[in-house]
């Protein structure tokens, strides 16, 4: 299973605005990306508030994993992105 480590890039965090983002994309997708912190369960992409349970500050390091090398690239890189701005 494909898997990538990444920094949160939102000030805020995985929270409300680039969770929506995040879990819309996720959700477009043909196959499920999972979101989360090292050491945790993770939780579906595809749904906002799982993606904020995960309680990700900016600078946090989450994993994203999945069937699919390019889905999960593609739910990493909004990951890294500032989705506040």
């Amino acid at each position: 299973m494909p898997t990538k480590s990444v920094v949160v890039g939102s000030a805020v965090g995985l929270h409300a605005r680039p969770a929506a983002l995040i879990s819309e994309a996720a959700g477009e997708l043909d196959s499920e990306v999972l979101i989360g912190v090292p050491g945790g369960d993770p939780v579906d992409a595809s749904s906002a508030l799982l993606i904020m349970t995960l309680g990700a500050g900016k600078g946090a390091t989450v994993e994203v994993s999945g069937d699919n090398e390019a889905d999960v690239d593609k739910i990493a890189a909004l990951v890294e992105q500032d989705l506040d701005a």
